[in-house]
């Protein structure tokens, strides 16, 4: 009885303590506002007051003006496992220090505990324990580069069903592209469709990037008001995107998109290629030859694109660097496949204090142009797949650093879209479907390059977290989102049209017919077992993420009462 009555003493302080804080945001708008109009001078004690009421509002996460927390349905609907408090236990935990041999305490959505075995040997626990053996203990993968064509083309994919195949391959959080949607994520309005188009329709977290399209590059109001209603960054093509409603930008758009992201610290994310003059008759040649041969649609998409893109990308790239016009900016250049040139622009601009990473994929890790058959569309991705020499040079750079991370660029659609029938490279719809099986595909190729359980971590958990500035996840640490992954890297599995695939086209995908390692056993998202033995979670309980402006406020007023800089 008295157990019962503290749990009413402290459900009532509790929504006492949600519906105060769930004022902060508009009292720190309200704050930053007489801070930038109000002619009165601030006094100290006045100052202080200010920079409290803005670091409690960037200690929590705020989902527009609401907590994240009062929207939560219960633990019973989200997961397979009727427990908030428990522990997962195993003979190797990816920590972010080393792999060790203990248990992970869960509760309430968080990590409130890692213990190697010394450390919990004889320990009295509270709660369930479930013990995977040998099994691999995870941070849940973050993929930042997902088309999941919610809303407006949910026949290609849609939310349910792409975050399902993500739950099922081990990914924690995807951050949707703003194509192939329709229409394209590039404003407030077409954010909030989003918005509502994911309502109650995802099994993982889901944060969104937004588009920049010389629609709204010069208009840096608009801009703010994009980033303020809470993208986590801004994406643009250097070439024409193949959706009429998200054209392409170019070097003066790309400036002032990096103008505007400065004061908001989020990154730019550019699909770099480029047709140069002097690509012009060797790609319109290459377009007269057989449209079913692979090497015709490489042909049409050379390297110099991606080179020529990149080297015109570094003209702005440097306005990034400390003291620089745009610093607090950042660019992230997608899906590289270009292992020469390309790459090496890169390296320098790191080398020169740059503020830039890059992505490679899955499908150019595994494939290449070499073993592509003519005709199969399954394989047609911008840019392209390219040589076996080539793709040896990706694993070498990822392997050394200078590839940052891995990211799945799933982009599905319908099957007629592929023109499987005809086997036109040209014609086809380009995108290589692979959301359920990054994790396999980077581990089964990575065992030849003796790639380690940290090094997967790093590429697909921890780099990823930072790109998309989530904090609290990208790593299995007290505080952080319980966000894991639990699975075999030893036992194979063949994908064929008996395996369980929650894609909603799985015969569109390259990776159908392969044997792999690496079986996902369990996936948790905020302490939701929301995947395990093929069985997904009753309800899609997913949170969609947006950037925390009250931490941008904050950020903003430490610049305006000069106690802190950008």
């Amino acid at each position: 009885m008295e157990k019962s009555t503290t749990t009413k003493k402290k459900s009532f302080f509790e929504v006492q303590k949600w519906r105060i804080s769930s004022m902060l945001p508009v009292l720190a708008s309200v704050l930053y506002l007489h801070l930038n109009y109000s002619s009165k001078p601030i006094s100290f004690w006045g100052k202080a007051f200010y920079i409290f009421i803005f670091q409690t509002c960037s200690k929590r996460e705020y989902l527009g003006a609401r907590q994240v927390k009062l929207s939560w349905p219960s633990q019973t609907a989200c997961s397979l496992l009727p427990h908030s408090h428990y522990w997962i236990a195993s003979k190797q935990i990816v920590t972010p220090q080393r792999v060790i041999s203990g248990a992970v305490e869960v509760k309430d959505g968080k990590i409130t505990s890692v213990l190697s075995n010394e450390e919990w040997h004889g320990y009295v626990f509270s709660g369930q324990v479930i013990d995977f053996g040998h099994a691999v203990i995870m941070p849940g993968l973050i993929d930042v580069h997902a088309h999941l064509d919610d809303p407006g083309r949910a026949e290609w994919e849609g939310f349910p069903s792409g975050t399902r195949a993500a739950a099922a391959g081990g990914i924690t959080t995807l951050i949707d592209m703003p194509l192939n949607s329709a229409p394209s994520t590039v404003s407030v309005e077409t954010l909030n469709l989003k918005l509502k188009a994911a309502k109650d329709n995802i099994y993982v977290d889901v944060g969104f990037w937004g588009g920049l399209v010389p629609e709204n590059a010069f208009n840096s109001t608009a801009l703010e008001s994009f980033l303020g209603a809470g993208v986590l960054g801004l994406k643009s093509f250097m070439c024409p995107s193949g959706i009429n409603d998200f054209p392409m930008t170019n070097i003066s758009h790309i400036k002032e998109g990096l103008t505007v992201l400065a004061k908001f610290r989020r990154p730019l994310l550019v699909h770099a290629e480029i047709q140069l003059e002097n690509d012009d008759n060797s790609i319109a040649e290459a377009k007269t030859d057989s449209p079913q041969s692979y090497a015709t649609y490489l042909r049409s998409r050379p390297a110099s694109m991606e080179e020529g893109a990149i080297r015109e990308l570094l003209t702005v790239t440097k306005d990034t660097r400390t003291g620089g016009p745009a610093e607090g900016a950042h660019v992230h250049v997608v899906h590289l496949s270009d292992a020469g040139a390309s790459l090496n622009f890169i390296k320098a601009a790191k080398d020169n204090g740059d503020s830039i990473s890059v992505e490679t994929c899955p499908h150019y890790l595994a494939f290449s142009a070499e073993d592509i058959p003519d005709g199969d569309t399954r394989f047609k991705c911008s840019p392209p797949i390219r040589d076996a020499a080539n793709r040896e040079s990706l694993w070498n750079a990822l392997l050394s650093g200078d590839i940052d991370m891995v990211s799945s660029d799933h982009s599905p659609t319908v099957p007629e879209l592929k023109l499987l029938d005809q086997g036109d490279f040209l014609k086809a719809w380009g995108g290589i479907s692979s959301l359920q099986f990054v994790l396999p595909v980077t581990w089964s190729l990575g065992r030849k390059y003796g790639v380690t359980l940290e090094q997967m971590a790093s590429w697909w958990s921890e780099r990823p977290a930072k790109l998309a500035g989530q904090n609290l996840k990208g790593s299995i640490a007290v505080g952080n989102h319980a966000d894991i992954v639990v699975w075999e890297p030893d036992t194979e599995f063949h994908l064929n049209a008996s395996h369980p695939t929650h894609m909603k086209h799985p015969s569109i995908s390259a990776y159908m017919g392969r044997t792999l390692s690496g079986k996902v056993l369990a996936t948790f998202v905020r302490g939701n077992l929301v995947f395990s033995d093929g069985q997904s979670a009753p309800t899609a309980c997913g949170i969609t993420i947006l950037a925390k402006l009250a931490k941008v406020l904050y950020i903003h007023l430490l610049y305006l009462l000069g106690t802190g800089n950008w």
